[in-house]
C-alpha cells in the first residue's frame, strides 16, 4: 500500500521509539513520571523561593473560606470582598456571610431562567446546537459577577450564622441532579403546550410559576428556607456591641456592605482575533435573574486592567477576579506561576499558544473566581506578584492563600471587577457602546465554579 503519510505505520512508530531511546533524558523522565506521576515530576520547588508571601500592598482578611464539593467560587469570592468591607466598618477580627443564602436563590432564579429560555426557543428543533446547549446543564453551580450582582440587588446578603451551610450546599451534586430532572420534565410539558398553541403566553407563564413552587420546595428541603428578616448582633475588637433588629437582607447589604454595585464594572482581557480590544461584549442567554441586568464586559489591554486593580487595592478594597486556575499551579505550595510546572522541560517541548489562541481553541477560559488582596510593586512601581485569597479551605495553598506571579496574571487572568472611579475618562467612555452579542457557547460565557 502506498504511504501518503495519512497513517502512522509500524515503521514510523519504530522510528519514534528509536529517537526516544537515543536521548537518555527522555528515558530518565519516563521513569520519574511513571513512578511519581506527571505533576509531581514536573514541579519546580525553587519557584517558592522566588515568590515569597510578602507584599508592599496587603489587605488583611478573616479566616479562609471553603466551598467544598460545590461550584460556588464566584459566590465565595464576591462575599469575601463584601465581608472585608463589613469587617473594616465594624472593626471585626473575622466575619463570614452566608454563601448558601445566595446559592438558594441562584438555583431558584436559574430554574426560572431555564424555563423562560425553553419558551423563548419553542420553535427551535430538538437536537439543534442552541437547544442542546441550553438544555445541557441548566442548574450548574457556577456563575459570573453580573449574575452575583443581580442576586444581591434582589435578595441582599445575610450573616452565615443566621443561615449556615447545609450538606446539599457543601456537596451539591444530588440536589442539582434531582432538580435538573424535574426541570427537564417541566420543559417537556411547557414545550408541548406552547407548540400545540392551545395556551396563551399568560397561561404558559402561570403554568411555569406553578412548576417553580415545586423547585422552591426541593430547595427548602435541601438547604432550609432562608429568613426574610433577622436580628443581627456582633461584638468588635474593642468589645463594643452592634445590634440591628428585624432587618431585611437587602437592608443589611446596603447598611453594612455599602458597595454601589452599579459602579462596579467587569473588565476582561481576551486578546483574540475575533474580539477586538476596547469593545463591549455580552453573551446571549447568559444570566440567572430573568429581569436582571445582562452580563457585560469591556475588553481591555492587560496593563490597563492591572492599573485599575492596583488603584483599588491602594484605596483599601479587594478585587474579585476570574482566571484559569488549572494552568500552572502548585496547590500545596500555594503558587500560580508558569515556571512552577516545568511540563515543557520535562517533555522537551514548547507551548507557544498565545492567550487569544488558547481562548479560541478551547484550551483555556475563566473557570474559577478568587480575590486579589495584595500586590508587590518593584523599585519602578511595577507589579511582580499578587496575593490571592482562594476558597478551597486552609489546607490548600499557604493556609488558603496563594501567590501569583505577574507573568501568570498576564496569561491566565481573564476578568476583574473594579469600581468605575479607578478608570480614566477615556476608558469610561467605552462603556457607552452597545455590546457585541456573542453566541451562548463562546468562551466568555464560561461560568466560574
Amino acid at each position: 500500500m502506498k504511504n501518503d503519510n495519512r497513517a502512522v505505520t509500524p515503521e514510523q512508530a519504530e522510528k519514534y521509539s528509536e529517537a526516544f531511546h537515543a536521548n537518555k533524558a527522555y528515558v530518565i523522565a519516563s521513569r520519574a513520571v511513571v513512578n511519581n506521576g506527571l505533576m509531581e515530576s514536573a514541579k519546580d520547588y525553587e519557584v517558592a523561593g522566588r515568590l515569597s508571601p510578602h507584599f508592599s500592598i496587603d489587605l488583611k482578611q478573616g479566616k479562609i473560606t471553603n466551598q467544598k464539593q460545590s461550584g460556588r467560587c464566584w459566590l465565595f469570592a464576591a462575599l469575601n470582598t463584601f465581608r472585608y468591607e463589613i469587617m473594616q466598618k465594624l472593626k471585626l477580627n473575622d466575619f463570614e456571610l452566608s454563601q448558601s443564602y445566595l446559592f438558594f436563590y441562584d438555583k431558584l432564579e436559574k430554574a426560572n431562567m431555564y424555563l423562560e429560555n425553553m419558551l423563548a426557543i419553542k420553535d427551535e428543533p430538538v437536537g439543534s446546537r442552541l437547544y442542546d446547549f441550553l438544555n445541557a446543564d441548566p442548574l450548574q453551580d457556577g456563575g459570573q459577577w453580573d449574575m452575583l450582582a443581580n442576586l444581591v440587588k434582589k435578595y441582599g446578603v445575610i450573616p452565615k450564622d443566621i443561615y449556615p451551610e447545609a450538606k446539599s450546599a457543601e456537596s451539591s451534586r444530588w440536589m442539582k441532579e434531582s432538580l435538573t430532572s424535574k426541570l427537564r420534565e417541566f420543559a417537556v410539558t411547557l414545550r408541548k403546550a406552547a407548540l400545540e398553541g392551545k395556551k396563551s403566553e399568560a397561561q404558559l407563564r402561570k403554568m411555569k410559576l406553578s412548576m417553580l413552587e415545586e423547585v422552591y420546595r426541593i430547595l427548602a428541603i435541601c438547604l432550609g428556607e432562608p429568613p426574610k428578616v433577622f436580628d443581627f448582633t456582633v461584638r468588635d475588637k474593642d468589645d463594643k456591641v452592634t445590634q440591628d433588629f428585624n432587618i431585611t437582607p437587602v437592608q443589611f447589604f446596603e447598611k453594612y456592605v455599602g458597595i454601589d454595585l452599579d459602579s462596579r464594572v467587569s473588565l476582561i482581557n481576551a486578546p483574540a482575533e475575533n474580539k477586538p480590544m476596547n469593545r463591549m461584549y455580552t453573551v446571549k442567554f447568559l444570566g440567572n435573574v430573568a429581569e436582571g441586568g445582562r452580563v457585560e464586559y469591556l475588553n481591555l489591554e492587560i496593563e490597563t486592567i492591572k492599573d485599575a486593580v492596583i488603584k483599588q487595592l491602594k484605596n483599601g478594597h479587594p478585587v474579585w477576579f476570574g482566571s484559569d486556575c488549572a494552568k500552572f499551579g502548585l496547590r500545596k505550595a500555594g503558587i500560580f506561576d508558569r515556571n512552577s510546572m516545568n511540563i515543557e522541560e520535562l517533555f522537551d517541548i514548547n507551548y507557544e499558544f498565545t492567550k487569544g489562541e488558547r481562548l479560541i481553541y478551547g484550551d483555556s477560559a475563566m473557570n474559577h473566581a478568587m480575590v486579589i488582596l495584595g500586590v508587590n510593586l518593584d523599585e519602578n512601581g511595577a507589579p511582580d506578584k499578587w496575593r490571592i485569597e482562594n476558597s478551597w479551605g486552609k489546607d490548600s495553598g499557604m493556609e488558603g492563600y496563594y501567590v501569583a506571579s505577574d507573568a501568570w496574571f498576564d496569561e491566565f487572568v481573564y476578568q476583574v471587577v473594579v469600581d468605575k472611579k479607578y478608570l480614566t475618562k477615556k476608558t469610561l467612555k467605552l462603556f457607552e457602546q452597545e455590546p457585541i452579542e456573542l453566541e451562548p457557547w463562546d468562551p466568555l460565557g464560561t461560568l466560574a465554579d
